[in-house]
């Protein structure tokens, strides 16, 4: 199988894509067919060689330990190695895939999903009626971030550039501050959670 992978080079890490046997599952393992996979800033951090974490595709192999799926089931999730055409991940890291959701959407819910679930619910305790400011209200975890604190009955404040303005609207934020123009740190709201995903 063909499949992406990171090599040591005279500038640093070099993505190349190589010939590698197609994996097997473990026994508490799925092996998929990549239908689609979504790059991260994640994919460039990991010390890992073989790139590319969220991933969507159709079970081809299970390990006798698998109970959840079956060949032929379309799922999505995580797992290591998902730039290549097979990928294997444990099956506690994948769930099915809803048939209205395409597998493009699918391999894009992951990482930047959970990563607004956790730092909003389990992080941050957000509760009904709070205030929370989203700085980067248009990025990856900030357009899940968004919707996901809307959803539990947030007042949202998001943060962005000019042109993504419509766009966090559109996702259910009360209020945006267009930060090419005003610094909401100089605002004289004050908010229950602040989720930053810019780090400035």
């Amino acid at each position: 199988m063909k499949a992406a992978v990171y090599t040591k080079g005279k500038s640093g890490k070099v993505l190349e894509l190589k010939d590698l046997d197609q994996p097997l599952p473990k026994k508490n393992e799925v092996v998929m067919l990549v239908c689609a996979a979504s790059v991260n800033p994640l994919d460039w951090r990991m010390k890992s060689h073989r790139p590319g974490v969220d991933v969507a595709g159709q079970v081809v192999a299970v390990g006798e330990r698998v109970t959840q799926f079956k060949p032929g089931e379309a799922v999505f999730g995580v797992c290591k190695g998902a730039f290549a055409e097979y990928a294997c991940a444990p099956e506690d890291r994948l769930v099915p895939k809803p048939e209205s959701v395409s597998f493009d959407q699918a391999a894009a819910v992951p990482i930047a999903g959970l990563t607004a679930l956790q730092g909003l619910r389990d992080k941050g305790h957000l509760q009904p009626g709070q205030n929370v400011l989203i700085n980067g209200a248009a990025g990856g975890v900030g357009t899940f971030a968004v919707q996901i604190a809307k959803s539990f009955g947030a007042n949202v404040t998001g943060v962005c550039s000019t042109k993504n303005v419509e766009l966090v609207r559109s996702l259910g934020a009360d209020r945006v501050i267009d930060y090419t123009r005003d610094d909401f740190t100089h605002d004289s709201q004050r908010f229950d959670l602040l989720l930053d995903n810019v780090g400035n």
